[in-house]
């Protein structure tokens, strides 16, 4: 898998200690060393709530646009505070000038939230917003759904693709040529984060979540989304694609090694 490696790698970063004082600057100097990090609040804009409604299942979006002549290649996705601040990294494989994400998470109290964009250039930019949460501790919550049941459903994907994503953009040539369109992807999957208790038991049920979803488009890359215990149980992931499109193919790996695929073929623009 192509991004295994970093998926490993990322594995370390994801288990920083939580400190509300000095997570992100934490967080930033293991991901990005002493590289500058500039202000992106004029590239992305993030769409979370003031406070979530279920803690164990926010929509975190946002919308990332490159400056003039760059495109996007890598957003990360931080939620502060989080037992895995790194919540969710989108790798693309084919750099876009316009990017789309919505993801269903677990905020597991107050926390600031971070979007990083990194363009084909090498250049990082951040944007933040704070979320509040209404206390049910999200990461250690109990299952939605009965362990053993969901055993027989997980990997199980459901793919929609909608209307048209707006483009942040003046230039209505550009949003015109862009004609970018939402895909849902939804995964049948418990996300266990190591932290909930068997209600029956009382032992800790162990880790397993979605670690990798690979998303092709034509036969070829598009994007590699990679995951942690902050993604949901039975997740919706949804991003943009171009309206050129005509067939989406999306495989899932999670943590103990099981493999899904699932494929739709789409009518384009």
């Amino acid at each position: 898998m192509k991004h295994r490696i970093f998926s490993t790698a990322l594995a370390c970063i994801l288990a920083l200690p939580a400190i509300a004082s000095d997570a992100w600057d934490s967080v930033k100097s293991e991901l990005y060393g002493d590289r500058v990090v500039h202000d992106g609040s004029h590239l992305i804009a993030i769409d979370a709530p003031y406070r979530t409604r279920n803690d164990s299942r926010t929509q975190i979006a946002a919308q990332i646009v490159a400056p003039r002549g760059l495109r996007v290649g890598k957003v990360t996705v931080i939620l502060d505070d989080n037992p895995m601040p790194v919540s969710a990294v989108f790798a693309l494989d084919d750099p876009q000038a316009s990017f789309y994400f919505d993801v269903t998470m677990r905020v597991n109290g107050p926390t600031p939230l971070h979007v990083v964009a990194e363009t084909t250039d090498g250049q990082l930019f951040v944007a933040e917003t704070f979320v509040k949460t209404s206390g049910q501790g999200a990461c250690a919550a109990p299952p939605g759904s009965d362990p053993v049941a969901a055993l027989a459903t997980l990997g199980n994907m459901t793919l929609e693709v909608g209307g048209t994503v707006p483009v942040m953009s003046a230039d209505a040539l550009a949003n015109l040529e862009a004609r970018l369109r939402k895909l849902d992807v939804d995964i049948q999957h418990p996300s266990h984060s190591g932290m909930q208790m068997d209600q029956i038991s009382l032992l800790f049920i162990p880790l397993r979540y979605v670690e990798t979803v690979e998303i092709d488009l034509d036969g070829g890359g598009y994007v590699d989304v990679t995951g942690s215990i902050s993604v949901s149980e039975n997740p919706r992931i949804s991003l943009s694609v171009p309206g050129s499109a005509q067939s989406v193919d999306v495989t899932m790996t999670d943590t103990d090694g099981t493999v899904s695929h699932a494929h739709k073929r789409i009518a384009g623009f």
